[in-house]
């Protein structure tokens, strides 16, 4: 589902989330969920373009900003626009973290980290199934 030139905050059920996206989208996006290391789609750096939120269509990473970080999930070095994402502390697991969300539709993208590459120094770990990209394989 892809509602392109939007931000209008997106608020439905479950049951209609059910019904928008797959077990495992529904899984990773509305239940925190992870994908497994090295199976998602968009593990390594070799797309162009932009990837949206698979839920709602929200741009949040540009394929320019993506590197091979190793650990089995698409890494970023920021975000497309810092306003369509947001932060919040996961305390999880028994370690602390932070989780990065769609601010449009709420949905779990991933978490991050601050052992990235470049200035900021900050590496966006981000689920394949939360992403859906806007452009191609190169």
């Amino acid at each position: 589902m892809t509602t392109e030139g939007t931000s209008e905050p997106m608020e439905l059920t479950d049951q209609e989330w059910r019904q928008r996206l797959s077990a495992e989208e529904f899984h990773v996006l509305r239940e925190k969920g992870t994908d497994r290391p090295f199976s998602g789609e968009y593990t390594h750096p070799v797309y162009e373009g932009t990837f949206r939120c698979a839920a709602c269509g929200q741009e949040l990473f540009a394929a320019d900003d993506q590197f091979d970080s190793g650990s089995g999930w698409p890494s970023f070095v920021r975000p497309f626009d810092p306003a369509a994402v947001e932060m919040t502390v996961d305390n999880s697991l028994g370690m602390r973290r932070v989780e990065v969300t769609c601010r449009r539709c709420g949905g779990h993208l991933g978490h991050v980290f601050d052992d990235g590459p470049g200035p900021s120094g900050e590496r966006w770990c981000i689920n394949s199934t939360s992403l859906k990209l806007d452009g191609k394989a190169v």
